[in-house]
């Protein structure tokens, strides 16, 4: 709410100190009465009402219809007493009355439209109040479901952790932590994927801190960069599948690339091409081996980065070169 919008919704001033209203309002009608006494002999016949119609529009403006009608009532008074012939008379004459009728009806009209205006303003505070509560409200609803989800998702994980106690056999044991991994990626993005107002945040801004969480759980200190459009997104439903498939490359990267070493760089480009998204992860490790196949790999993260790919209608490659790269392509 603007200042000057904020100032009118307290109109009528003074509501809780109606001897200040009183006092500004004879204010003003003694004011007007002597500046139509001093014009008077500059004005031309006809004009009694010239400087009590202000008056009276400026107390009901800013101090409601009582006080504005009690105004009216002083201002016609001495107008009529002073500036309708028979002056110094309250005689009731043809023109008089006629004069009479027509102030009425202005000054009626004018308090009247300030009234409906100044209840206008009321209600429109009112209901900017009760969306300003709702919206506060949607927030609260909002992020307590982005945390349950997430949270549902953490105590999946846990579970799987618990179960990888139990069990001895050395490919089970990694499955579940990989089982268990993936679900705590997907209750970060499911923490990260949406704004307060329902909308998918930016590509950019979703997988900055996706890439950071899952380099921190590495516990490698890798460097790893985020450059592109901020404004470069997917629809909801392609921003998990995209997020899963470049912390997928992201953590193939910690685990192969840079097997053997302390420290790596990790390159994440975002570009739009004609109709497509690309995002390459590109690190700077030891490179793919010759020959190197995602389908023949046996890599199950990079089998369900294909296959996440795939039902999006994109594609998922390695591309050799000075380290590795990982290019997702999708539908923009």
């Amino acid at each position: 709410m603007t200042k000057s919008s904020d100032w009118l919704a307290r109109l009528p001033l003074a509501q809780g100190r109606p001897v200040l209203g009183v006092a500004v309002m004879l204010a003003l009608a003694g004011t007007a009465f002597a500046v139509r006494w001093f014009a008077d002999p500059m004005l031309p016949p006809g004009f009694p009402y010239v400087t009590f119609f202000p008056a009276v529009i400026i107390t009901s403006f800013l101090f409601g219809v009582q006080i504005g009608s009690a105004s009216a009532v002083i201002c016609g008074a001495l107008a009529w007493y002073f500036f309708i012939p028979p002056f110094r008379s309250f005689d009731l004459t043809i023109a008089s009355a006629f004069a009479l009728t027509f102030y009425v009806f202005v000054v009626a009209t004018d308090i009247l439209l300030v009234h409906w205006m100044q209840r206008a303003n009321h209600r429109l505070a009112a209901e900017r109040e009760r969306n300003r509560a709702l919206a506060d409200t949607r927030e609260l609803l909002f992020r307590e479901l982005q945390h349950r989800v997430s949270n549902n998702l953490q105590v999946a994980a846990a579970l799987l952790m618990l179960q990888k106690r139990r069990v001895t056999d050395g490919e089970a044991r990694t499955a579940l932590d990989e089982g268990a991994r993936r679900l705590g990626v997907i209750g970060r993005i499911s923490r990260q994927l949406y704004h307060v107002e329902g909308t998918t945040r930016g590509l950019r801004a979703l997988l900055e801190p996706l890439c950071d969480d899952v380099v921190d759980a590495s516990g490698k200190p890798v460097t790893i960069t985020v450059t592109g459009d901020h404004d470069l997104a997917v629809t909801s439903d392609a921003a998990v599948p995209v997020a899963l498939i470049v912390a997928e490359a992201v953590a193939n990267s910690i685990e192969h690339g840079f097997a053997g070493r302390e420290q790596g760089r990790i390159d994440i480009d975002l570009r739009r091409e004609g109709s497509s998204i690309r995002i390459d992860v590109r690190d700077d490790g030891r490179g793919l081996p010759e020959g190197f196949d995602v389908a023949a790999s046996g890599s199950l993260g990079l089998s369900i980065a294909a296959m996440l790919a795939e039902q999006l209608n994109g594609r998922f490659d390695l591309l050799p070169g000075q380290g590795a790269t990982a290019r997702l392509t999708v539908p923009a």
